[in-house]
């Protein structure tokens, strides 16, 4: 059974798995930037104030968080400092480039920046993280944001996913439908259109299932 600190500890440390202040979180997710103080999480009356459904919908979304990630914020202190691995970051220049990866989609060599990630459910799979340029993903994802992926989980229609092109071209998308010869993908940006690709195009496809911002 989780209590009301429980419940504030873990949207703290969410907003801190993100690079954020828990103002800056609220802001992103389009909240009043002091939805989440500390000052709102006691009423007026003196009892304790719980976060709304909706605003907690609105961070998971804007971080790309699922339920689950979010529970398994809610630790003592000591569970949720061990819960943290490292993994390799790649430009998104790089990941156009041959000779970066395996046939499955995973990174080759050594030499990559890093970052040290706590962990969520998926990160227990294999992953690492595109670093985002340009701005084909805004207003979802921005440049500088590095998107945790992983090629080893399965992905399914609505999963926002990275996809590499046999002659180099590197995308994230939401996946519209995927068939044995082709995948439609919905650009993130609603001012780019959508994309249909032949399965024969694509070198790989792999699951976003994290953000660090």
């Amino acid at each position: 059974m989780f209590t009301h600190t429980d419940i504030w500890t873990a949207i703290d440390r969410l907003a801190h798995s993100f690079g954020y202040s828990t103002s800056g979180l609220a802001k992103k997710a389009g909240l009043d930037p002091t939805t989440f103080n500390k000052s709102k999480r006691i009423g007026p009356d003196g009892k304790p104030r719980w976060p709304s459904t909706e605003s907690l919908s609105l961070v998971l979304n804007v971080t790309g968080a699922t339920v689950t990630d979010f529970m398994s914020l809610i630790n003592d202190d000591d569970s949720a400092a061990s819960l943290t691995k490292i993994i390799p970051v790649i430009g998104y220049a790089q990941a156009g480039q041959n000779g970066f990866f395996d046939d499955a989609g995973y990174p080759v060599g050594d030499g990559w920046d890093s970052i040290t990630l706590t962990e969520f459910e998926g990160s227990k799979a294999r992953v690492y993280a595109l670093e985002v340029s340009g701005d084909s993903m805004e207003p979802l994802y921005r440049a500088g944001d590095r998107l945790v992926v992983s090629p080893g989980v399965t992905v399914r229609r609505g999963d926002r996913v990275v996809v590499r092109t046999i002659g180099g071209e590197v995308m994230a998308k939401e996946l519209l439908r995927q068939t044995a010869s082709k995948i439609e993908l919905r650009s993130l940006n609603p001012q780019y259109a959508e994309r249909t690709l032949k399965a024969s195009e694509i070198a790989w496809i792999a699951r976003i299932v994290w953000v660090s911002q």
